[in-house]
Order: structure tokens, then sequence, then C-alpha cells
């Protein structure tokens, strides 16, 4: 990645105060390390006249892949070459937005202690990148730089010169002229960069919002393309998005009304916690489970993966389930079940109604007939794909039970957890992640194999994009016959 910030002198003010003001000399050539590669400084002319200065970022594709730790879902080849075959390394995109802020910290601050006047003058700039990635095309490119005060020189890229038939790309050479400070050009690109790639190349968590209002102060707030901006930057993350729109309409109306912005938002005594804590979504997808379990009439209930015991003791807690059987693979959890449900100190007519037992759910088992029905709660997304079937027949084929009811995460709404990093699974023992369509294929297919109807319930807050959190199918037995079709 390649960029120039050009400015000329005048009078008293030699171009080359662009050296104090970048906190970079222009008799050197210099190199720092970043996360992603080596960023180098050096000026290619540096007159009293003209000075240019140039950041030279080398990524490091390797770097990259394993800085971002992603596994991505499903596994597929062309995935993990895309991986390593890509334009980061040549076109300006968020990774050159994050070496602006490391190389140029001073700069970006607008901190100057040599030439102060200097840095707090409008001086008249040129802006060069070769190749920047546009979605929206030069149109968007203008839009976004043009109300900030800049000439916009946006030239397409063609795909290939020697074959004009084939179209532009998505990249523009960019070049940007105006009379700006340069603490405030520098915040116009570490801001728009990003926003024009449609794509950060790391996870956005909550303190991008602090980033980018910090960043766009004096200006985002203004800007006709608030809320694309805002939104793009923030990886369309609809809660951030949200929670910088407030500010940034608290900040417009403070400004009008010549106040600080802590005296309109004062609506909430912070002595006082009024705000409803939000029910875990563990709990939701118990409760929701007890309900299909209760509705279905079901009283004998197999709770297949039962891990730490969490549903079972739940069920305990409801009489009308008066026998319970708990299975997992693993012997450990199957101990902590048994000490935190508290099975040696239950009393007779309890422990009755409980069995805790070894077993694997890829394997036919006698002890799982005859009951009413069957829970398989977050089990399946630990399974390798290829072993899925084998459980598939023993719960469907084999053991029967009148009602299956099945959870699993919905991979789409993993954007909206702002602690979990892009490209990861919600647990490292996840082997897959279903999208709701893959989910609701899957489970369609099943049904008609093994002779069941199922439908499906959405567990959690659901989003209007992405759907719920967690997606639940309730499979019921319509046929007592096992069909091959």
């Amino acid at each position: 990645m390649f960029l120039t910030i050009t400015t000329t002198g005048s009078g008293g003010t030699p171009a080359t105060d662009l050296g104090f003001l970048l906190h970079k000399h222009p008799e050197k050539a210099q190199v720092f390390s970043t996360s992603y590669g080596d960023a180098h400084v050096f000026y290619p002319e540096a007159s009293e006249q003209r000075c240019t200065a140039a950041l030279l970022l080398e990524v490091d594709p390797v770097a990259l892949v394993r800085r971002g730790k992603g596994k991505g879902r499903g596994g597929a080849p062309d995935s993990a070459l895309g991986q390593y075959v890509n334009d980061r390394p040549y076109a300006a995109s968020s990774l050159l937005a994050v070496a602006l802020r490391t190389v140029f910290a001073s700069a970006l601050r607008g901190v100057c202690d040599a030439r102060p006047e200097r840095a707090a003058q409008p001086l008249p700039l040129r802006i060069e990148i070769p190749a920047v990635p546009a979605r929206g095309g030069a149109a968007l490119v203008r839009r976004l730089f043009e109300p900030l005060g800049w000439a916009v020189e946006a030239e397409p890229v063609e795909l290939d010169e020697r074959f004009p038939a084939w179209g532009e790309s998505r990249y523009v050479r960019l070049a940007l002229e105006g009379e700006l400070r340069l603490s405030v050009a520098l915040r116009h690109l570490y801001v728009l960069l990003p926003v024009l790639d449609d794509a950060k190349h790391y996870w956005v968590s909550p303190d991008e919002v602090d980033k980018l209002l910090r960043m766009g102060d004096g200006w985002l707030a203004a800007h006709p393309e608030q809320r694309l901006i805002t939104s793009r930057y923030l990886a369309r993350r609809w809660s951030l998005t949200r929670q910088a729109t407030e500010r940034l309409e608290l900040a417009r109306l403070a400004e009008a009304d010549d106040s600080e912005a802590g005296e309109l938002d004062n609506a909430v005594d912070e002595e006082v916690d009024t705000e409803e804590k939000p029910l875990p979504l563990a709990v939701r997808r118990r409760e929701a489970i007890l309900a299909e379990l209760r509705e279905a009439g079901a009283s004998r209930v197999l709770d297949l993966g039962c891990g730490q015991g969490q549903l079972v003791g739940a069920l305990l807690k409801d009489p009308r389930f008066t026998e319970i059987l708990g299975v997992d693979v693993s012997s450990r959890a199957l101990g902590e079940a048994r000490r935190r449900l508290r099975l040696d100190r239950m009393g007779e007519q309890q422990s009755s109604r409980v069995r805790l037992v070894q077993g694997s759910l890829t394997y036919t088992d006698a002890r799982l007939k005859g009951y009413d029905a069957a829970v398989l709660s977050e089990v399946v997304e630990h399974l390798d794909l290829p072993r899925l079937p084998a459980l598939e027949y023993a719960v469907f084929g084999s053991a029967r039970p009148s009602t299956v009811v099945l959870t699993t995460p919905n991979v789409e709404y993993n954007v909206r957890w702002e602690t979990l990093p892009a490209g990861h699974a919600r647990h490292a023992d996840h082997r897959f992640e279903w999208t709701r369509e893959e989910f609701r294929s899957w489970a369609e297919r099943v049904a008609g194999r093994y002779g069941y109807g199922v439908r499906f319930v959405p567990v959690g807050p659901e989003d209007p994009e992405v759907g719920p959190p967690t997606q639940m199918a309730v499979f019921t037995l319509t046929t007592k016959e096992v069909t091959t079709a």
C-alpha cells in the first residue's frame, strides 16, 4: 500500500515544515513495525518550495492470517486460499488506516512542539493513493470527501488495460487537494479509507465507537453521509451504529444549545440502576425447551448431551417430569453434574426420578428407547459433519421418542456478539455453525426421512436482519415406521 502527502511552501514557511508536523525527518528513511508488516516513511522530494512524504506499507499476508486466527466456517479450500491470495497488500484499507495511526500518532492529534503555529494552520495539501477499493465507485468517493473541502480526483481502474471490454474494477486512483490542517486531513483518511473498502481486517469492538467519534470530531456530525460512514466504519453492527448515531445527535443538540452533552443527557440518575438486566441466553434457551416439553405433555425425558446438568436440574424442579435420563460421553461432565445436582444428598423420591449415564450419541443404545421426548440442546454442532448421520439414526431412527427438541447456534447472529472476534465460532469445540437456511434444510430432511413433522422456533431476541441467536427445531413423530427415502 502506498500513500503520498505533498505540500508547498510560500514566503517564510518552507514546505519542509511537513517533516516537523509528521515528526519524521525529510533526510531519513525510517521503518516502523506494525502487527501486519513494516511501514516505511521517506521523502521522494524535500525542498522549501515542495515537499512530499511517502508511506509504504508492506503487508505480510501470513502475519495477517495468523493475527486474525479465524478458522472461518466450513473450512472450504477456496476460503482457506482466500486468506492468503487477496488485495490486502496492495489496496488502501483499514490496514493503511491503522498504519497512519501508528506511524503518525502525534500528527493525528495535531501536536507539534517545534512548529505549533503550523500545526494549527491549514496547509495546501495533495494526497495521492494509487489503489483504493471503493464499494460505490468514484461517485461515492466524491460524496464522502467533497463535503469536507477536498477537490477529488477518483479515476476508476480498469480490470485489464489490454481488455477494456472487461470493464472497471472496484478500485480507484485517488487524489485529494485542499487547504486543511494536517491533523484533520489524516483523520479524514483514518475514518474514510475503511468506509470506502466497507470492511475491516480486525474485529469491531465497542471501543471503535469512541475511536470514530474522536477521529470524526468537528466534521462527522454534520456530514451528509453520516449514517453511511457510521454504519460502514462500525462494520454494520447495528447496536454500535445506533450508539454512535445517538452520541453524534446529542453532540449536535448540545452545540446548538451552547451547552455540554452531559447537561442534556441527564435523564438517568447514575446512583440508581434503573436498567432492566437482560435475561442470559442460556436461561432463555432452557425456558423455551421446558415450554415445548410441557406443550408436548412429556413426562419421561432424555437430555442427550446433558453436560454439567443445568437442564436436568431445571427438569427436576417440575414434578410433571417423572423420569429424566441424562446422557453424556464425558465422564468428567457427568461427575460435575452429579456434584451440581447433589445426587448423593437427594431424597429417595427425588433421586428415583433421575439417572445420569455415560454414552455416545452416535451409537444406538437400548437405554434410550421408550421415552416421551428427547432434548439435544447445543449438541449437534460439537460433532464432525460426517458423524451427524449416525446421531440422526441413533435418535430419530432407533430411540424414536415422540418429541425431539433440538437447539443450535445461528451463525448469522454471530456478527451481533460484540466480544466475538470475526470469523470465530461461539465455542472452540464447535465443528460447524449453521445459517437459518442450512438448519432448516437439515431438519426438514431428517424429519422426512424418519417420519417426523418439524417446526421452527426462534430463541432469544430476534434481529430483523440476522434472526435470533439460537434456532430451535421441534420434531413430532407422525409415523411409527422408519422410511429410507
